[in-house]
């Protein structure tokens, strides 16, 4: 297990890049219940949902944190690469249903509480994915933790007194944390490189709360139920851990050491440990979530980065040659298993 940085011990980060679809309407929660992989019809106001939209291959296009706010209304919480793209995409599907999606990312402020600012700030520890609202009109999600460490997610009203927002005696600390703890905790979330590439399990959504196998259709429902129960999961999310002097991105495929031209695994989230590290060689840590054939697990394994040879923009010939010699330079990576058991009896 990766140490637990003490700097994270008390601590606050804002978050960036997760941005917020607005579900409205009276049909609001019946709608998304048809569309994504778990139940809205029950969801409350003490808990959220994590849950994926589906390609009807079964193939994730997003993944969100959903809450009820209000009596009709569902904020899903996105990566921000494809809020657009699947706002649009679910637009639609509503057709009759009185149910309308907007962008309300400027409408919240995204903070990730850590440790002892879980309970300072929200007055309670939280279970993964259980919820509270305060007087203030905040609400603050669980979430699972990282390396040990508590976390929670809280949105707060755009609009609220910067004067009563204070960190209450937490350390402030950049959004970097907030995705190195992402990482850690082993819950992917679907940002734009990986987009159509994974099926729900490949992410072990079925076993931290992303997958409802007994609510009724929504595409792709087929391919996750016979994944599921036919023993057809291959694939799943694991914890690396490697050294480099440029970090992998999401899209970057694994390999094993026996075979260069066969892929066994993609790099989902990638993020530099926190605070930054390097090692011998002056390389910077980073931890990151797989999809990895579990065949493969126990190999030695490399990332390839995706961009070999492609330089930085407004890089100079001279300069994309050696970047692009640089950045095909394979990344040796440690694997072990997410820091949460994997559910046999769904």
């Amino acid at each position: 297990m990766t140490p637990t940085p003490s700097a994270l011990a008390n601590a606050i980060a804002p978050i960036h890049e997760l941005g917020v679809l607005l579900c409205s309407g009276p049909d609001a929660r019946s709608f998304l219940h048809g569309q994504l992989t778990n139940d809205f019809l029950l969801l409350d106001h003490t808990q959220a949902r994590l849950a994926a939209f589906l390609s009807a291959k079964g193939r994730m296009q997003a993944s969100f944190i959903g809450i009820r706010h209000g009596e009709a209304d569902v904020l899903l919480l996105v990566h921000r690469s494809v809020l657009a793209a699947v706002q649009k995409r679910l637009s639609m599907f509503v057709l009759r249903a009185k149910a309308k999606l907007s962008d309300a990312s400027a409408d919240w402020q995204l903070q990730a509480l850590f440790g002892d600012a879980v309970r300072a700030q929200v007055g309670a520890a939280l279970a993964p994915w259980q919820l509270q609202a305060a007087a203030d009109g905040s609400l603050a999600i669980g979430l699972y933790p990282a390396a040990g460490l508590p976390r929670a997610l809280r949105l707060r009203p755009a609009a609220t007194d910067a004067a009563k927002s204070g960190t209450d005696g937490a350390t402030s600390v950049p959004e970097a944390a907030w995705q190195w703890s992402e990482v850690a905790s082993g819950v992917a979330t679907i940002s734009a490189p990986v987009v159509d590439l994974l099926v729900p399990q490949m992410l072990n959504y079925e076993s931290i709360g992303g997958i409802n196998f007994k609510k009724g259709c929504y595409p792709g429902q087929e391919v996750v139920a016979r994944s599921q129960f036919r023993g057809a999961i291959k694939r799943r999310a694991l914890l690396a851990r490697g050294a480099a002097a440029a970090l992998p991105q999401p899209g970057d495929e694994v390999f094993g050491a026996g075979d260069d031209e066969q892929p066994c695994g993609l790099v989902v989230q990638v993020a530099a440990h926190w605070p930054a590290d390097t090692d011998a060689n002056g390389l910077t840590r980073f931890d990151a979530i797989v999809s990895l054939q579990t065949a493969h697990a126990g190999e030695a394994l490399h990332i390839r980065p995706a961009a070999a040879g492609m330089p930085p923009d407004g890089a100079a010939p001279a300069a994309s040659a050696a970047h692009g010699a640089h950045a095909a330079t394979p990344v040796a990576i440690d694997v072990h298993a997410a820091p949460y058991p994997l559910l046999d009896d769904i």
